[in-house]
């Protein structure tokens, strides 16, 4: 392992190439639990929990290629010499900053909902529910976290997501398993775009149709970086596609992969 990487939680299943699903911001590897079993049963699938995130280390730093050197010494402990790679959100942005800096351990690369743009700081409302939480020293139920993130973070959906990260603490009460303040510190190099000369390799963009974070204007500047790329849209759905049509997006995606 690298002086600058950082040891990832994971899980694996399957048998096969080796396929990697890297989750978003305040996801986790959990979040891919059932999309991963379906695509178990054609790869051996590694999900993993990128720092400061799920059962991860909570360390320093949120930059795209500190976050793609934690996946450069995952692959080489498990000796992944090459490996399709798909990430969502967040981890669309790392796995196109992997690619872009070793392009030859990449089979396939599949984006999710993300392009290699940067993006206004989104996240005000969800940091601040975060905060309301932290600032109680817990909760005793999560039916009390979503009382007090009611206040900053309107949709159920939302608070629903981000309390998939509440773990039950030594007091007994429940809190946050990110690392809240290292996301927070590093936060500004969350919403920059990746960078790097170019990476040659077949890539499939996948948005929602629904989302607003893949618009029309991003294609050129994703055919500079991803000239092998194709755009594909899944009609109904926003930014977590893959969560809200799940088959639909495992056809799209398994199509790509074996082509």
């Amino acid at each position: 392992m690298s002086a600058n990487s950082t040891a990832l939680y994971f899980t694996v299943q399957g048998e096969g190439k080796p396929l990697i699903i890297i989750h978003g911001l305040f996801g986790s590897a959990d979040n891919w639990r059932t999309l991963a079993k379906k695509f178990a049963e054609n790869y051996q699938v590694f999900c993993i929990d990128l720092r400061n995130h799920g059962r991860s280390p909570h360390v320093d730093g949120m930059s795209y290629n500190e976050m793609a050197a934690d996946l450069l010494s995952f692959m080489d402990q498990q000796a992944i010499s090459k490996a399709h790679i798909i990430g969502h959100s967040m981890g669309g942005k790392v796995a196109m900053q992997f690619a872009l800096n070793h392009a030859e351990r990449v089979e396939h690369l599949v984006v999710a909902d993300i392009a290699p743009v940067a993006y206004q700081h989104g996240h005000t409302d969800v940091l601040a529910a975060f905060d309301a939480v932290q600032a109680l020293g817990g909760v005793a139920s999560r039916k009390e976290a979503d009382e007090v993130m009611s206040a900053h973070v309107d949709s159920l959906g939302i608070r629903q997501f981000l309390m998939t990260n509440l773990e039950k603490k030594v007091d007994g009460k429940l809190g946050w398993r990110v690392g809240l303040a290292q996301i927070k510190q590093g936060y500004a190099d969350v919403i920059k775009a990746p960078e790097g000369e170019v990476f040659t390799g077949d890539t499939l963009f996948i948005r929602g149709e629904l989302s607003e974070y893949v618009l029309d204007e991003y294609q050129e500047v994703m055919l500079k970086l991803f000239p092998a790329s194709t755009l594909a849209t899944l009609s109904g759905t926003g930014h977590w596609l893959h969560a809200e049509k799940p088959l639909e997006f495992l056809q799209q995606v398994s199509e790509f992969l074996s082509a």
